[in-house]
C-alpha cells in the first residue's frame, strides 16, 4: 500500500539546506531589528555615501524617531506615508512606524499631486515623512485636500558624512533637490524628532496578523489599491528569502539597495531580509546612476545583489566592465521582468556569482518563486514555489478548472505571505482572493517538476485572429538577436485581425539592424501570427521607478499617433 502523493512535488528540487516543511519564527520584523542590534551591535547596518550607522545606532534612531511620532499622535492603526527614496531616513521611519503599531504607506517619490491626493485620501494618512523639496514642490499645494495633519521633513544631506553634509546643499540647490524649509504649524523636522526624544520604551508587540502596511499596487491597469500586508506576511517572506539564500552568512554579507524601498520587492529583499540577517545595507538611491552603482559594488565589496533585468543588462554593458573587479558578488535575485538567458550568463561570468530568477507580486509580500541557486535551474522559468508556498494554474474563463502540466492559464498562489485583502475594497478582495488562493492575473504554465513559466499578463495578452500572443515570448525572441539590447511588445488594433503585434526595440551601442532583418529573425522562431508587423527602433523604453517597462505608455503612443 502506497502513501499519499507528495502535495508539493517541486520540493524534491530544493537544495538540501532548504526546508520542504518550513517552521517560521513567530516574530515581527521590528523584533528582527532588536535581535540584530544585540547580536551585531557594532556591525555596519546602513551605509549612505560613506556614512554608516551600526545596528545599535540604527535601533537607537528608530526608537527615538518612534517617540517623536508618538508625540504627533501616531499609534496603533495610524497610517504614516513614507514618501522617500532609499535614504537612512526611510529605514528609520519604516521601523519606527511599525514599532508603534501604525501602518506604513509606501509612496513613490515620482508621484504627482493627483496621485498623492488619491493615495493619502484612500489610506487615511495622518502623517507624511518626506524630503524638503518634495514638500515644497508638490505636497504643500494639496495638503488641505487630504486628512494629513503633520508633515515630517528631512533632507538628503542630513545623513551624509562631514564635509559632504555641509557642501551637498549648495550642489543640490542647483538641481532643485534641496529647499530650506521654514518652521510652520504642522511641519516638523526629522532631525529634531530624533535628537529631541529619548528612545521609546519597547511595549508589547502587536499580533502577527495585524496589518503592518498598505502597499499600493502600481495602478498601471486601473485604480491603485492598497494591499494589506500583515506583520506575519512580511516577516515570513523575509524568512523565506533567508531559507532560499541559505549560503548567505548572517552578520557578514553586504547587500546593495538599488531597488527602491517604497516598492515591495526592494522593501523585502533589500531592507527587511538584510536587517533580519544582519547584513550591511549599502544605499543606492538612484538605480539609473550606473556609475555610482558599479563604484559602490567595488568600494564596499557587495556580495548580495537583488536587482531587475534592466540593471543586470546595464552592468553587463558598462564601459570596460571586463577590467573592473566585481567578483565580490555571490548571490543575486532577479525579478519584476523576464531575465534573458544571455544576460544571466554574461553577468555570472563577470562576477562568478549566481542569479536566481524569481517571481512575486505586491499581494504576496512579494516573493513566491525562485530557481534554486545551486540546484536545477530552468531558463525561461521563475523556478518553483518558496518554502511553504503552493501554486496552480486554472482556466482563464472561469478560474475553477485546475489545468495540467504544460497547459497555460491563470497562475494562483497560496501561502503565509499572501495579503489579508485590499484596503476598503471588499469586492476587489473577493475577486482576487478565493478560498485562500490569490488569483495573480498572470498567465503561466507549470511543468511536471513544478517549475513555473510566466507567459504574460491577462491584460497584456494580444489576440490576433483569435490566437493568443504573449508579449514576453516575442520580447524573448527579439533580445536573442545579437543587435538587440531590449524589446517591448504590445498589441495594436487592426480592423481585419482584431489586433496585430508591434515591437519597440533598443539596439546595442554601435549596432544596426533593419525591420526586415528583425522580422526574418522572428519568422524562424515564432509562428507567423506572432511575428511583429511593425517595428519601432527607439533609444530607450519607458520604465517605472522599478525599471519595469511601461507597456501602457507604449500603447498610449500608438493611440496618440
Amino acid at each position: 500500500m502506497t502513501g499519499p502523493a507528495n502535495p508539493r512535488p517541486w520540493t524534491k528540487h530544493y537544495e538540501p539546506a532548504v526546508p520542504a516543511e518550513p517552521v517560521f519564527r513567530e516574530q515581527t520584523v521590528v523584533e528582527f531589528l532588536d535581535a540584530s542590534a544585540v547580536k551585531w551591535a557594532q556591525r555596519p547596518a546602513v551605509t549612505f555615501k560613506g556614512r554608516t550607522l551600526t545596528y545599535a545606532e540604527l535601533q537607537d534612531q528608530v526608537d527615538r524617531f518612534a517617540a517623536g511620532l508618538a508625540k504627533l499622535g501616531v499609534g496603533k492603526d495610524s497610517r504614516v506615508a513614507l514618501w522617500l527614496p532609499n535614504l537612512p531616513q526611510m529605514v528609520i521611519a519604516h521601523f519606527a512606524t511599525l514599532r508603534l503599531g501604525a501602518q506604513v504607506v509606501n509612496t513613490n517619490p515620482l508621484y504627482v499631486e493627483r496621485e498623492l491626493e488619491y493615495q493619502f485620501n484612500d489610506a487615511g494618512v495622518s502623517v507624511v515623512v518626506t524630503l524638503d523639496y518634495l514638500w515644497a514642490g508638490k505636497l504643500r499645494g494639496i495638503l488641505g485636500k487630504t486628512p494629513v495633519k503633520h508633515v515630517v521633513v528631512t533632507s538628503i544631506p542630513e545623513y551624509l558624512p562631514f564635509p559632504l553634509n555641509v557642501l551637498a546643499p549648495l550642489k543640490l540647490k542647483k538641481t532643485g533637490q534641496y529647499v530650506r524649509v521654514k518652521p510652520e504649524p504642522g511641519v516638523h523636522f526629522f532631525r529634531d524628532l530624533v535628537k529631541g526624544n529619548a528612545p521609546i520604551a519597547h511595549g508589547p508587540y502587536l499580533p502577527l496578523d495585524h496589518v503592518a502596511l498598505l502597499q499600493y499596487t502600481g495602478g498601471t491597469t486601473g485604480v491603485s489599491k492598497g494591499a494589506m500586508l500583515t506583520h506575519r506576511n512580511i516577516s515570513v517572506n523575509a524568512q523565506q528569502c533567508g531559507m532560499w539564500f541559505h549560503e548567505a552568512e548572517e552578520g557578514k554579507e553586504v547587500t546593495i539597495a538599488c531597488l527602491p524601498f517604497f516598492h515591495v520587492f526592494g522593501m523585502t529583499v533589500a531592507m527587511l531580509w538584510p536587517v533580519m540577517a544582519g547584513f550591511q545595507i549599502v544605499l543606492a538611491p538612484n538605480p539609473r546612476d550606473i556609475d555610482d552603482l558599479v563604484a559602490s559594488i567595488r568600494r564596499y565589496r557587495v556580495s548580495m545583489f537583488p536587482a531587475v533585468p534592466a540593471l543586470y543588462i546595464a552592468i553587463n554593458n558598462y564601459p570596460n566592465i571586463d577590467k573592473l573587479d566585481i567578483t565580490s558578488i555571490k548571490g543575486c535575485f532577479s525579478g519584476s521582468a523576464p531575465l534573458p538567458v544571455e544576460v544571466l550568463k554574461r553577468f555570472e561570468s563577470l562576477t562568478g556569482g549566481r542569479i536566481t530568477e524569481g517571481f512575486g507580486m505586491t499581494e504576496t509580500s512579494p516573493v513566491t518563486h525562485g530557481n534554486p541557486l545551486n540546484g536545477l535551474r530552468k531558463p525561461g522559468t521563475v523556478g518553483v514555489p518558496m518554502p511553504g508556498t503552493d501554486h496552480k494554474v486554472v482556466d482563464i474563463e472561469t478560474g475553477l478548472l485546475e489545468l495540467g502540466p504544460g497547459e497555460e492559464g491563470e497562475l494562483c498562489l497560496r501561502g503565509p505571505q499572501v495579503m489579508k485583502g485590499y484596503w476598503n475594497r471588499p469586492e476587489e478582495t473577493a475577486q482576487t482572493l478565493r478560498d485562500g488562493w490569490v488569483y495573480s492575473g498572470d498567465l503561466a504554465r507549470i511543468d511536471e517538476d513544478g517549475y513555473c513559466a510566466i507567459v504574460g499578463r491577462k491584460k497584456d495578452m494580444i489576440i490576433v485572429n483569435g490566437c493568443n500572443v504573449y508579449p514576453d515570448e516575442v520580447d524573448g525572441v527579439l533580445v536573442a538577436h545579437p543587435a538587440v539590447l531590449e524589446a517591448a511588445t504590445i498589441g495594436v488594433p487592426d480592423p481585419q485581425r482584431g489586433e496585430v503585434v508591434r515591437s519597440y526595440v533598443v539596439l546595442r551601442p554601435g549596432m544596426a539592424v533593419t525591420a526586415e532583418e528583425l522580422r526574418e529573425h522572428c519568422r524562424k522562431l515564432l509562428s507567423a501570427y506572432k511575428v511583429p508587423r511593425h517595428f519601432d527602433i527607439v533609444t530607450e523604453l519607458p520604465k517605472s521607478s522599478m525599471m519595469k517597462v511601461l507597456r501602457t505608455e507604449l500603447r498610449a503612443r500608438v493611440s496618440g499617433d
